[in-house]
């Protein structure tokens, strides 16, 4: 069994495309579980999810990556994948799920992203991120395990004390609690489409500069927070 936590916050216009793309895998349904862990939504996302996830509710614990974490406790799956609400998943992103921990001794997964939305330099952003993905991955510098497609060993989760509560980086910041109990892996074509509109919105270069900026922080902004703006 497979576990995918979806945490969403005001997702009507993206909850559905992203959970009809997991629902529609090559393997079997029961294979797989879906939940999907709200922020307490002002709009219709937990009743436009309802029908397309194994179980919704809303999170007890702060932040993106305490929905991460509630949904992960509520689970059932020896694996604990995640994803983002705007995603779109490919049809075989279970199937590789997976087969990987089959065929590895790994306790964490992790793939790249390519743009929903077209646009050369959304493309251009995109194949930077996932350059500098490969270069941390073979240099061991850094692994950068988006929540938007990453996925756990249960067992090693648990143990390494689960995601931190914190505004930003707490994709980033477990990968380095993970690799002290085995090996985490980059598998480049698992593959994600990822939603480009929070850099449309404030920009590619600040938003990407304000990330790194909490990141660098500890994962704390204080103040008027990146948390505030995108979750919760």
């Amino acid at each position: 069994m497979i576990s995918v936590v979806v945490p969403t916050y005001n997702e009507e216009q993206n909850i559905e495309r992203c959970l009809q793309s997991l629902a529609d895998q090559t393997v079997p349904r029961e294979a797989y579980e879906i939940i999907v862990v709200d922020g307490n939504s002002k709009d219709r996302t937990r009743e436009l999810a309802e029908p397309l996830a194994d179980r919704v509710f809303v999170q007890t614990s702060k932040r993106v990556g305490g929905a991460r974490n509630d949904g992960a406790m509520a689970s059932a799956g020896d694996i604990i994948a995640t994803t983002d609400a705007d995603c779109i998943l490919p049809r075989d992103w279970v199937e590789r799920i997976a087969k990987n921990f089959e065929e590895r001794e790994i306790v964490q997964l992790y793939g790249t992203v390519y743009p929903i939305e077209g646009g050369f330099r959304n493309h251009l952003s995109l194949s930077g991120a996932n350059a500098f993905s490969r270069l941390g991955y073979h240099t061991r510098t850094i692994y950068f395990t988006l929540g938007c497609n990453t996925a756990f060993d249960r067992e090693a989760f648990v143990r390494a004390g689960m995601y931190r509560c914190i505004d930003a980086g707490d994709d980033l910041e477990i990968a380095q609690r993970m690799r002290k109990l085995g090996k985490v892996y980059l598998d480049p074509d698992l593959a994600v489409g990822f939603s480009m509109r929070r850099y449309q919105q404030f920009g590619t270069l600040k938003s990407i500069s304000e990330w790194l900026y909490i990141v660098l922080r500890g994962g704390d902004a204080g103040g008027v927070s990146y948390s505030q703006r995108e979750y919760r």
